[in-house]
Protein backbone atom coordinates (compact mmCIF):
# COMPACT_ATOMS: atom_id res chain seq x y z
CA UNK A 1 0.00 0.00 0.00
CA UNK A 2 1.24 3.49 -0.81
CA UNK A 3 1.00 5.13 2.62
CA UNK A 4 -0.11 8.54 1.37
CA UNK A 5 -3.05 7.04 -0.57
CA UNK A 6 -6.07 7.06 1.78
CA UNK A 7 -7.98 4.37 -0.15
CA UNK A 8 -5.13 1.88 0.15
CA UNK A 9 -4.64 1.62 -3.62
CA UNK A 10 -1.15 0.74 -4.88
CA UNK A 11 0.46 2.35 -7.90
CA UNK A 12 1.82 -1.10 -8.76
CA UNK A 13 -1.76 -2.13 -9.59
CA UNK A 14 -1.90 0.57 -12.27
CA UNK A 15 1.56 -0.26 -13.60
CA UNK A 16 0.69 -3.95 -13.91
CA UNK A 17 -2.62 -3.11 -15.60
CA UNK A 18 -0.95 -0.93 -18.23
CA UNK A 19 1.66 -3.61 -18.90
CA UNK A 20 -0.98 -6.31 -19.35
CA UNK A 21 -3.22 -4.15 -21.56
CA UNK A 22 -1.07 -2.17 -24.01
CA UNK A 23 -4.08 -1.67 -26.32
CA UNK A 24 -6.21 0.22 -23.78
CA UNK A 25 -6.41 3.89 -24.68
CA UNK A 26 -8.63 5.34 -21.93
CA UNK A 27 -10.01 4.54 -18.48
CA UNK A 28 -13.41 5.39 -17.00
CA UNK A 29 -13.11 6.56 -13.40
CA UNK A 30 -16.45 5.90 -11.73
CA UNK A 31 -17.87 7.25 -8.48
CA UNK A 32 -21.37 6.22 -7.42
CA UNK A 33 -23.69 9.03 -6.35
CA UNK A 34 -26.51 8.67 -3.78
CA UNK A 35 -28.94 7.57 -6.51
CA UNK A 36 -26.59 4.74 -7.45
CA UNK A 37 -25.64 6.40 -10.73
CA UNK A 38 -22.04 6.11 -11.90
CA UNK A 39 -20.47 9.49 -12.60
CA UNK A 40 -16.91 10.61 -13.23
CA UNK A 41 -14.48 11.11 -16.08
CA UNK A 42 -12.85 9.29 -18.95
CA UNK A 43 -9.10 9.78 -18.65
CA UNK A 44 -6.41 8.91 -21.18
CA UNK A 45 -3.96 6.09 -20.67
CA UNK A 46 -1.07 8.36 -19.71
CA UNK A 47 -3.14 9.88 -16.87
CA UNK A 48 -3.71 6.63 -14.98
CA UNK A 49 -0.52 6.61 -12.94
CA UNK A 50 -1.16 10.14 -11.70
CA UNK A 51 -4.62 9.04 -10.50
CA UNK A 52 -2.94 6.42 -8.31
CA UNK A 53 -0.14 8.75 -7.26
CA UNK A 54 -2.04 12.00 -6.60
CA UNK A 55 -5.74 11.22 -6.83
CA UNK A 56 -8.06 13.28 -9.01
CA UNK A 57 -9.96 16.41 -8.09
CA UNK A 58 -13.72 16.32 -8.64
CA UNK A 59 -16.38 18.73 -7.36
CA UNK A 60 -18.14 17.68 -4.17
CA UNK A 61 -21.40 18.59 -5.90
CA UNK A 62 -21.13 15.38 -7.94
CA UNK A 63 -22.59 13.74 -4.82
CA UNK A 64 -25.43 16.28 -4.58
CA UNK A 65 -27.21 15.65 -7.88
CA UNK A 66 -30.75 14.44 -8.48
CA UNK A 67 -31.51 11.56 -10.83
CA UNK A 68 -31.45 13.89 -13.86
CA UNK A 69 -27.98 15.22 -12.98
CA UNK A 70 -29.20 18.60 -11.75
CA UNK A 71 -27.66 20.24 -8.66
CA UNK A 72 -29.71 20.08 -5.47
CA UNK A 73 -28.58 23.12 -3.53
CA UNK A 74 -30.39 21.93 -0.37
CA UNK A 75 -27.81 19.13 -0.01
CA UNK A 76 -25.26 21.70 1.17
CA UNK A 77 -22.79 20.26 -1.35
CA UNK A 78 -23.06 22.85 -4.12
CA UNK A 79 -22.73 26.62 -3.62
CA UNK A 80 -22.66 26.36 0.17
CA UNK A 81 -19.08 25.14 -0.33
CA UNK A 82 -18.43 27.27 -3.39
CA UNK A 83 -18.74 24.08 -5.46
CA UNK A 84 -15.25 23.22 -4.26
CA UNK A 85 -13.25 20.12 -5.12
CA UNK A 86 -12.39 17.07 -3.10
CA UNK A 87 -10.18 14.20 -4.24
CA UNK A 88 -11.18 10.79 -5.53
CA UNK A 89 -8.85 7.83 -5.08
CA UNK A 90 -9.06 4.37 -6.69
CA UNK A 91 -10.81 1.51 -4.90
CA UNK A 92 -8.19 -1.27 -4.73
CA UNK A 93 -8.85 -4.24 -6.99
CA UNK A 94 -11.37 -2.53 -9.28
CA UNK A 95 -9.11 -1.51 -12.17
CA UNK A 96 -10.28 -3.81 -14.99
CA UNK A 97 -10.71 -3.85 -18.78
CA UNK A 98 -14.06 -3.15 -20.47
CA UNK A 99 -14.18 -5.87 -23.11
CA UNK A 100 -17.16 -4.43 -24.97
CA UNK A 101 -15.68 -1.03 -25.84
CA UNK A 102 -13.97 0.00 -29.07
CA UNK A 103 -11.35 1.33 -28.94
CA UNK A 104 -10.54 -0.61 -25.76
CA UNK A 105 -11.06 1.13 -22.42
CA UNK A 106 -10.60 0.25 -18.80
CA UNK A 107 -12.58 1.12 -15.67
CA UNK A 108 -11.75 1.82 -12.05
CA UNK A 109 -14.10 2.59 -9.18
CA UNK A 110 -13.15 5.58 -7.04
CA UNK A 111 -14.26 7.00 -3.72
CA UNK A 112 -14.09 10.59 -2.49
CA UNK A 113 -11.93 12.07 0.29
CA UNK A 114 -11.40 15.62 1.49
CA UNK A 115 -8.15 17.43 0.80
CA UNK A 116 -6.61 16.03 4.00
CA UNK A 117 -7.49 12.44 3.08
CA UNK A 118 -10.52 12.06 5.36
CA UNK A 119 -13.36 10.01 3.79
CA UNK A 120 -16.04 12.28 2.37
CA UNK A 121 -19.16 12.15 4.53
CA UNK A 122 -21.34 12.48 1.40
CA UNK A 123 -19.93 9.40 -0.37
CA UNK A 124 -22.29 6.39 -0.15
CA UNK A 125 -19.46 3.86 -0.21
CA UNK A 126 -17.96 5.39 2.91
CA UNK A 127 -21.32 5.05 4.68
CA UNK A 128 -21.08 1.31 4.07
CA UNK A 129 -17.47 0.99 5.18
CA UNK A 130 -18.27 2.95 8.35
CA UNK A 131 -21.01 0.45 9.25
CA UNK A 132 -18.64 -2.40 8.50
CA UNK A 133 -16.14 -0.92 10.95
CA UNK A 134 -18.79 -0.60 13.67
CA UNK A 135 -19.80 -4.22 13.23
CA UNK A 136 -16.15 -5.28 13.27
CA UNK A 137 -15.86 -3.84 16.77
CA UNK A 138 -18.25 -6.62 17.82
CA UNK A 139 -15.93 -9.16 16.21
CA UNK A 140 -18.37 -9.77 13.36
CA UNK A 141 -18.00 -9.55 9.61
CA UNK A 142 -20.82 -9.80 7.07
CA UNK A 143 -20.49 -12.04 4.03
CA UNK A 144 -22.98 -11.84 1.23
CA UNK A 145 -24.02 -11.19 -2.32
CA UNK A 146 -26.65 -9.18 -4.16
CA UNK A 147 -28.92 -10.59 -6.86
CA UNK A 148 -29.60 -8.54 -9.99
CA UNK A 149 -33.06 -8.66 -11.58
CA UNK A 150 -33.59 -6.63 -14.74
CA UNK A 151 -35.44 -6.40 -18.04
CA UNK A 152 -34.07 -6.54 -21.56
CA UNK A 153 -36.17 -4.44 -23.95
CA UNK A 154 -36.04 -3.99 -27.68
CA UNK A 155 -34.25 -0.83 -28.79
CA UNK A 156 -37.50 0.51 -30.27
CA UNK A 157 -40.96 0.53 -28.72
CA UNK A 158 -43.91 -1.27 -30.24
CA UNK A 159 -46.60 0.33 -32.46
CA UNK A 160 -48.62 1.07 -29.31
CA UNK A 161 -45.69 2.99 -27.82
CA UNK A 162 -45.15 0.37 -25.13
CA UNK A 163 -41.89 -1.28 -24.18
CA UNK A 164 -41.34 -4.68 -25.80
CA UNK A 165 -39.22 -7.58 -24.57
CA UNK A 166 -36.03 -7.85 -26.61
CA UNK A 167 -36.17 -10.54 -29.31
CA UNK A 168 -33.77 -13.46 -29.10
CA UNK A 169 -30.28 -12.53 -30.20
CA UNK A 170 -29.93 -16.05 -31.64
CA UNK A 171 -32.61 -15.81 -34.34
CA UNK A 172 -34.76 -12.75 -33.69
CA UNK A 173 -37.62 -14.80 -32.26
CA UNK A 174 -39.96 -12.66 -30.11
CA UNK A 175 -40.39 -13.36 -26.40
CA UNK A 176 -43.22 -15.82 -25.72
CA UNK A 177 -44.81 -14.27 -22.63
CA UNK A 178 -43.88 -15.11 -19.05
CA UNK A 179 -41.65 -18.17 -19.07
CA UNK A 180 -40.27 -18.20 -15.54
CA UNK A 181 -37.23 -20.50 -15.34
CA UNK A 182 -37.61 -21.12 -19.08
CA UNK A 183 -34.45 -22.53 -20.63
CA UNK A 184 -35.40 -21.75 -24.23
CA UNK A 185 -35.45 -18.06 -23.35
CA UNK A 186 -31.91 -18.31 -22.02
CA UNK A 187 -30.73 -20.23 -25.06
CA UNK A 188 -32.20 -17.62 -27.40
CA UNK A 189 -30.31 -14.83 -25.61
CA UNK A 190 -27.04 -16.74 -25.35
CA UNK A 191 -25.26 -14.39 -27.74
CA UNK A 192 -25.83 -11.51 -25.34
CA UNK A 193 -25.31 -13.43 -22.14
CA UNK A 194 -22.18 -15.10 -23.51
CA UNK A 195 -20.71 -11.62 -23.96
CA UNK A 196 -21.85 -10.65 -20.46
CA UNK A 197 -20.14 -13.67 -18.88
CA UNK A 198 -16.96 -13.02 -20.88
CA UNK A 199 -16.93 -9.39 -19.77
CA UNK A 200 -17.53 -10.44 -16.15
CA UNK A 201 -14.61 -12.87 -16.31
CA UNK A 202 -12.33 -10.10 -17.61
CA UNK A 203 -13.41 -7.94 -14.64
CA UNK A 204 -13.01 -10.78 -12.11
CA UNK A 205 -16.71 -10.53 -11.26
CA UNK A 206 -17.89 -13.75 -9.58
CA UNK A 207 -20.94 -14.10 -11.84
CA UNK A 208 -22.95 -17.28 -11.39
CA UNK A 209 -26.49 -18.41 -12.26
CA UNK A 210 -28.73 -16.99 -14.97
CA UNK A 211 -32.53 -17.25 -14.67
CA UNK A 212 -35.47 -16.31 -16.85
CA UNK A 213 -37.64 -14.42 -14.39
CA UNK A 214 -41.35 -13.82 -13.83
CA UNK A 215 -42.11 -11.45 -16.75
CA UNK A 216 -41.44 -11.27 -20.49
CA UNK A 217 -37.86 -10.13 -21.02
CA UNK A 218 -36.98 -10.28 -17.31
CA UNK A 219 -33.83 -12.05 -16.12
CA UNK A 220 -31.80 -12.54 -12.96
CA UNK A 221 -28.04 -12.85 -12.55
CA UNK A 222 -26.54 -14.00 -9.28
CA UNK A 223 -23.11 -13.27 -7.82
CA UNK A 224 -20.97 -15.48 -5.63
CA UNK A 225 -20.70 -14.72 -1.92
CA UNK A 226 -18.01 -12.26 -0.87
CA UNK A 227 -16.42 -12.27 2.59
CA UNK A 228 -15.42 -8.66 1.80
CA UNK A 229 -18.88 -7.13 1.85
CA UNK A 230 -17.83 -3.75 0.44
CA UNK A 231 -16.62 -5.64 -2.63
CA UNK A 232 -19.99 -7.40 -2.82
CA UNK A 233 -21.62 -3.98 -3.22
CA UNK A 234 -18.95 -3.01 -5.76
CA UNK A 235 -19.85 -6.18 -7.69
CA UNK A 236 -23.45 -5.11 -8.08
CA UNK A 237 -22.53 -1.60 -9.25
CA UNK A 238 -20.00 -2.96 -11.75
CA UNK A 239 -22.39 -5.66 -13.00
CA UNK A 240 -25.18 -3.16 -13.72
CA UNK A 241 -22.81 -1.02 -15.77
CA UNK A 242 -21.51 -4.10 -17.57
CA UNK A 243 -24.98 -5.44 -18.46
CA UNK A 244 -26.11 -2.05 -19.72
CA UNK A 245 -22.98 -1.56 -21.84
CA UNK A 246 -23.00 -5.02 -23.39
CA UNK A 247 -26.74 -4.92 -24.07
CA UNK A 248 -26.41 -1.57 -25.79
CA UNK A 249 -23.87 -3.05 -28.23
CA UNK A 250 -26.54 -5.62 -29.15
CA UNK A 251 -29.16 -2.92 -29.78
CA UNK A 252 -30.95 -3.86 -26.56
CA UNK A 253 -31.94 -1.68 -23.60
CA UNK A 254 -31.12 -3.10 -20.17
CA UNK A 255 -33.68 -1.65 -17.77
CA UNK A 256 -33.10 -1.32 -14.05
CA UNK A 257 -36.40 0.35 -13.17
CA UNK A 258 -38.14 -1.32 -10.25
CA UNK A 259 -41.47 -1.60 -12.13
CA UNK A 260 -41.26 -0.95 -15.88
CA UNK A 261 -44.34 -2.99 -16.90
CA UNK A 262 -47.68 -2.41 -15.16
CA UNK A 263 -49.04 -5.94 -15.50
CA UNK A 264 -45.96 -7.90 -14.47
CA UNK A 265 -43.65 -8.34 -11.51
CA UNK A 266 -41.02 -5.72 -10.84
CA UNK A 267 -37.29 -6.17 -10.34
CA UNK A 268 -35.67 -6.54 -6.94
CA UNK A 269 -32.13 -6.36 -5.63
CA UNK A 270 -32.27 -9.11 -3.03
CA UNK A 271 -29.39 -9.38 -0.58
CA UNK A 272 -28.24 -12.68 0.93
CA UNK A 273 -26.14 -12.17 4.06
CA UNK A 274 -24.56 -14.15 6.87
CA UNK A 275 -22.28 -13.10 9.72
CA UNK A 276 -18.93 -14.67 10.56
CA UNK A 277 -16.78 -14.23 13.64
CA UNK A 278 -13.03 -13.65 13.85
CA UNK A 279 -12.41 -17.38 13.32
CA UNK A 280 -14.50 -17.39 10.15
CA UNK A 281 -17.41 -19.30 11.72
CA UNK A 282 -20.92 -18.49 10.55
CA UNK A 283 -22.64 -17.28 13.73
CA UNK A 284 -26.06 -17.82 12.15
CA UNK A 285 -25.48 -21.57 11.81
CA UNK A 286 -27.62 -23.37 14.39
CA UNK A 287 -26.26 -26.33 16.35
CA UNK A 288 -29.69 -27.99 16.30
CA UNK A 289 -31.33 -27.94 12.85
CA UNK A 290 -34.63 -26.09 12.91
CA UNK A 291 -33.76 -24.00 15.98
CA UNK A 292 -32.53 -20.65 14.70
CA UNK A 293 -29.82 -18.96 16.72
CA UNK A 294 -30.56 -15.91 18.84
CA UNK A 295 -27.98 -14.05 16.75
CA UNK A 296 -30.00 -14.63 13.58
CA UNK A 297 -33.33 -13.93 15.26
CA UNK A 298 -32.08 -10.67 16.80
CA UNK A 299 -30.60 -9.62 13.44
CA UNK A 300 -33.98 -10.16 11.80
CA UNK A 301 -35.65 -8.32 14.68
CA UNK A 302 -33.45 -5.30 14.05
CA UNK A 303 -34.18 -5.35 10.31
CA UNK A 304 -37.93 -5.46 10.91
CA UNK A 305 -37.80 -2.71 13.54
CA UNK A 306 -35.88 -0.34 11.25
CA UNK A 307 -37.56 -1.22 7.95
CA UNK A 308 -40.04 1.66 7.99
CA UNK A 309 -37.32 4.29 8.42
CA UNK A 310 -35.26 2.60 5.70
CA UNK A 311 -37.89 2.42 2.96
CA UNK A 312 -36.63 5.54 1.15
CA UNK A 313 -33.33 3.67 0.70
CA UNK A 314 -35.00 0.48 -0.53
CA UNK A 315 -37.55 2.31 -2.71
CA UNK A 316 -35.84 5.58 -3.71
CA UNK A 317 -37.88 6.71 -6.73
CA UNK A 318 -41.49 7.36 -7.71
CA UNK A 319 -41.52 4.22 -9.85
CA UNK A 320 -40.13 2.13 -6.97
CA UNK A 321 -43.46 2.20 -5.18
CA UNK A 322 -45.30 0.56 -8.07
CA UNK A 323 -43.41 -2.65 -7.32
CA UNK A 324 -45.10 -3.35 -3.99
CA UNK A 325 -48.27 -5.34 -4.63
CA UNK A 326 -49.71 -8.57 -3.28
CA UNK A 327 -48.60 -11.81 -5.00
CA UNK A 328 -45.98 -9.98 -7.06
CA UNK A 329 -42.95 -11.53 -5.28
CA UNK A 330 -42.28 -8.17 -3.63
CA UNK A 331 -42.91 -7.73 0.11
CA UNK A 332 -45.78 -5.60 1.36
CA UNK A 333 -45.19 -5.67 5.14
CA UNK A 334 -42.34 -5.90 7.68
CA UNK A 335 -42.54 -9.66 8.23
CA UNK A 336 -40.28 -12.68 8.08
CA UNK A 337 -40.41 -16.40 7.54
CA UNK A 338 -38.42 -19.55 6.87
CA UNK A 339 -38.36 -20.89 3.29
CA UNK A 340 -41.07 -18.40 2.33
CA UNK A 341 -40.93 -15.88 -0.55
CA UNK A 342 -44.05 -13.98 0.47
CA UNK A 343 -42.24 -12.10 3.27
CA UNK A 344 -39.76 -9.25 3.53
CA UNK A 345 -37.00 -11.20 5.30
CA UNK A 346 -36.61 -14.84 4.26
CA UNK A 347 -34.45 -17.42 5.97
CA UNK A 348 -33.73 -19.81 3.10
CA UNK A 349 -33.84 -23.57 3.49
CA UNK A 350 -30.63 -25.52 3.08
CA UNK A 351 -27.46 -26.53 4.87
CA UNK A 352 -27.41 -25.04 8.38
CA UNK A 353 -23.68 -24.27 8.00
CA UNK A 354 -24.64 -21.81 5.24
CA UNK A 355 -27.49 -20.25 7.22
CA UNK A 356 -28.27 -16.70 6.14
CA UNK A 357 -31.13 -14.30 5.62
CA UNK A 358 -32.39 -12.90 2.35
CA UNK A 359 -33.48 -9.27 2.47
CA UNK A 360 -36.13 -8.96 -0.26
CA UNK A 361 -37.28 -5.36 0.06
CA UNK A 362 -34.93 -3.24 -2.09
CA UNK A 363 -35.70 -2.66 -5.74
CA UNK A 364 -33.02 -2.98 -8.39
CA UNK A 365 -33.09 0.83 -8.66
CA UNK A 366 -31.64 1.24 -5.15
CA UNK A 367 -28.03 2.14 -4.31
CA UNK A 368 -26.34 -1.07 -3.03
CA UNK A 369 -23.93 0.86 -0.80
CA UNK A 370 -26.82 2.56 0.99
CA UNK A 371 -28.87 -0.64 1.09
CA UNK A 372 -25.91 -2.42 2.67
CA UNK A 373 -25.19 0.37 5.16
CA UNK A 374 -28.81 0.54 6.28
CA UNK A 375 -29.19 -3.22 6.63
CA UNK A 376 -25.96 -3.51 8.62
CA UNK A 377 -27.05 -0.70 10.91
CA UNK A 378 -30.45 -2.35 11.39
CA UNK A 379 -29.11 -5.78 12.24
CA UNK A 380 -26.51 -4.26 14.56
CA UNK A 381 -29.34 -2.51 16.41
CA UNK A 382 -31.13 -5.83 16.69
CA UNK A 383 -28.03 -7.48 18.17
CA UNK A 384 -27.34 -4.66 20.62
CA UNK A 385 -30.92 -4.58 21.93
CA UNK A 386 -31.78 -8.27 21.61
CA UNK A 387 -34.80 -7.50 19.44
CA UNK A 388 -37.30 -10.33 19.01
CA UNK A 389 -38.66 -10.62 15.44
CA UNK A 390 -41.84 -12.30 16.61
CA UNK A 391 -43.41 -15.41 15.11
CA UNK A 392 -42.35 -16.23 11.57
CA UNK A 393 -45.01 -16.20 8.89
CA UNK A 394 -46.11 -19.57 7.57
CA UNK A 395 -48.08 -20.02 4.37
CA UNK A 396 -49.20 -17.03 2.31
CA UNK A 397 -47.62 -13.94 3.84
CA UNK A 398 -49.70 -11.66 1.61
CA UNK A 399 -52.99 -13.01 2.96
CA UNK A 400 -51.87 -12.88 6.59
CA UNK A 401 -51.10 -9.15 6.48
CA UNK A 402 -53.44 -6.93 8.49
CA UNK A 403 -53.19 -3.82 6.36
CA UNK A 404 -54.58 -1.64 9.13
CA UNK A 405 -51.44 -2.45 11.14
CA UNK A 406 -48.78 -2.03 8.48
CA UNK A 407 -46.15 0.30 9.93
CA UNK A 408 -44.04 0.96 6.83
CA UNK A 409 -44.87 4.00 4.68
CA UNK A 410 -47.29 3.36 1.84
CA UNK A 411 -45.96 5.90 -0.64
CA UNK A 412 -42.91 7.90 -1.70
CA UNK A 413 -43.90 11.14 0.02
CA UNK A 414 -44.50 9.41 3.35
CA UNK A 415 -41.16 7.60 3.08
CA UNK A 416 -39.33 10.88 2.51
CA UNK A 417 -41.06 12.54 5.49
CA UNK A 418 -40.28 9.58 7.74
CA UNK A 419 -36.65 9.50 6.61
CA UNK A 420 -36.17 13.21 7.33
CA UNK A 421 -37.18 12.72 10.98
CA UNK A 422 -35.41 9.37 11.45
CA UNK A 423 -32.63 9.24 14.03
CA UNK A 424 -31.92 5.68 12.89
CA UNK A 425 -31.31 6.72 9.28
CA UNK A 426 -29.24 9.69 10.43
CA UNK A 427 -26.99 7.27 12.33
CA UNK A 428 -26.90 4.71 9.52
CA UNK A 429 -25.88 7.20 6.82
CA UNK A 430 -24.15 9.88 8.87
CA UNK A 431 -25.38 13.44 9.33
CA UNK A 432 -24.09 14.80 6.01
CA UNK A 433 -25.30 11.99 3.77
CA UNK A 434 -28.64 11.80 5.59
CA UNK A 435 -29.25 15.50 4.95
CA UNK A 436 -28.15 15.39 1.34
CA UNK A 437 -29.98 12.18 0.48
CA UNK A 438 -33.29 13.42 1.88
CA UNK A 439 -32.82 16.73 0.05
CA UNK A 440 -32.21 14.89 -3.23
CA UNK A 441 -35.29 12.73 -2.78
CA UNK A 442 -37.45 15.73 -1.95
CA UNK A 443 -36.20 17.59 -5.03
CA UNK A 444 -37.06 14.58 -7.18
CA UNK A 445 -40.48 14.27 -5.56
CA UNK A 446 -41.35 17.86 -6.44
CA UNK A 447 -39.99 17.39 -9.96
CA UNK A 448 -42.31 14.42 -10.52
CA UNK A 449 -45.25 16.04 -8.76
CA UNK A 450 -45.03 19.10 -11.02
CA UNK A 451 -45.37 17.01 -14.20
CA UNK A 452 -48.78 16.57 -15.81
CA UNK A 453 -48.79 12.99 -17.09
CA UNK A 454 -50.62 11.27 -19.91
CA UNK A 455 -52.87 9.50 -17.42
CA UNK A 456 -54.06 12.89 -16.16
CA UNK A 457 -55.30 13.72 -19.63
CA UNK A 458 -56.76 10.26 -20.14
CA UNK A 459 -58.74 10.36 -16.89
CA UNK A 460 -59.73 13.98 -16.66
CA UNK A 461 -59.43 15.92 -19.93
CA UNK A 462 -62.88 15.17 -21.32
CA UNK A 463 -64.60 13.79 -18.21
CA UNK A 464 -64.52 16.40 -15.47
Amino acid sequence: MDEHVPSGARIAEAEEFLARHPDIEAIDIVIVDPNGIGRGKMIRRHELLSLYRDGRHLPTSILGLDVTGEDVEETGLVWHNGDGDQVVWPVPGTLKPLTWTSPPRGQVMVSMYDLEGVPSAADPRHALTRQLALLQKRGLHPAGAFELEFFLFAGERGPDGMLRAAPATLDGRPSNGTQVYGLEELDGMQGLFGDIYAAAAAQDLPLESLISEYAPGQYELTLHYRTDFARAADDLVILKRLVRGVARRHGITACFMAKPLPSYAGSGMHLHMSLVDEQGTNVYAETTPGHLTDTLRHSVGGLLATMADSMIIFAPHANSWRRFAAKSYAPVAPNWGVNNRSVAIRVPAGNVRARRFEHRVAGVDANPYLVGATILSGLRSGLEHGLDPGTPVTGNGYESVDRSKITIPRDWRSAIDLARASDFLRQALGETLHRSYVAIKEAEFFRVASEVSEIDYRLYLDLI
